[in-house]
């Protein structure tokens, strides 16, 4: 796993001396000095390390009423979104952790998976480093009606930090810290990156494919195996993720398939045999609901019209009943 760890942070993750919390952030005073010092970091090649491609100030939730109420509700919303399709999946080849953008039709999977929950708090998104997840979670925060704009926020130095900052208070009401971590990558295929599948199936047979592809503790050559890669995202989510939900904040996460069949794995308590069969759609967002300690599945949003998901808890219908009278405002 070492070695595999490393292949990541080699592409540039630094890691502070302290443990991330974004709550931190969303307190973080505005009136920060524009000189600094900088300072140095460490690498660290643990599955478990605090990633650091998260940065500055954030940005709280708006408290304007009708939307929160000072008092954090004990439950939250836990919304995960596969990025749509990318140009890679377009071309059938192995993608895993080379960095390709969405095709239009993802950027429309994109979309229509914002509508899809428009009407469910956001206040926190974590995306994986890679920009077909980041394109996603931007794109279907476009649609929601709230009208916050994510902001993904910069640690990788001192700073990236200062001058990412944001001096207006009304301004960080109105916008939604984005967290970018490696942890949440794909699984790397080693050797299969860039290759197309159907020809690597007729190269290499199509048993010995679908077991680099597949099976749980087998890894492609020089690649990750899906348990190598929940060892890293299942770790970060308790560390980072988890936290954050207990605190009350809402949490989308968009990612990949391997990465977020990992989280799934976890939520649901599937054995290694049953996360093999999982299957996730790119652009379908999966709803749970985190109270009292658990996670309660709640399957995907029927759309931003219809009551569906919203009967679920009292807590999301009585958000969307104040959007609805906010916009005949």
């Amino acid at each position: 796993m070492a070695s595999t760890t490393m292949s990541h942070q080699a592409i540039g993750s630094t890691v502070s001396h302290r443990p991330f919390r974004a709550s931190q952030f969303l307190k973080e005073p505005l009136n920060v000095p524009m000189n600094f010092i900088p300072k140095r970091f460490k690498i660290e090649a643990t599955a478990s390390s605090q990633v650091s491609v998260i940065g500055n100030t954030v940005l709280s939730p708006s408290k304007n009423k009708p939307f929160e109420s000072k008092k954090k509700s004990n439950e939250a919303a836990l919304i995960l979104i596969r990025h749509g399709e990318s140009l890679w999946n377009e071309k059938n080849l192995f993608t895993g952790c080379v960095d390709v953008p969405l095709t239009q039709k993802g950027v429309g999977e994109a979309i229509e998976a914002g509508k899809k929950i428009s009407n469910i708090p956001v206040d926190l998104i974590f995306t994986s480093s890679l920009i077909r997840a980041q394109m996603t979670a931007m794109l279907a925060m476009t649609q929601h009606r709230r009208k916050k704009v994510p902001i993904i926020l910069h640690n990788e130095s001192v700073k990236a930090k200062t001058w990412s900052h944001v001096f207006s208070e009304e301004t960080r009401k109105q916008s939604i810290p984005v967290i970018a971590a490696w942890q949440l990558n794909e699984r790397m295929y080693g050797e299969l990156q860039g290759l197309n599948k159907k020809e690597t199936a007729e190269r290499y047979g199509t048993q010995q494919v679908h077991e680099w592809r597949r099976s749980y503790e087998i890894p492609p050559p020089k690649g990750e195996s899906l348990e190598m890669c929940a060892e890293r995202a299942v770790a970060y989510f308790e560390d980072n993720i988890k936290p954050e939900l207990a605190s009350g904040n809402n949490v989308m996460i968009a990612a990949h398939g391997n990465s977020l069949r990992s989280i799934i794995m976890y939520l649901d308590d599937l054995t290694s045999q049953e996360v093999t069969t999982l299957d996730l759609s790119t652009g379908i967002p999966l709803l749970y609901i985190f109270k009292e300690g658990k996670f309660m599945k709640r399957g995907s949003p029927v759309g931003p019209t219809e009551a569906g998901v919203y009967a679920y808890t009292k807590r999301l219908a009585q958000y969307r009943e104040k959007l609805d009278e906010a916009s005949l405002k």
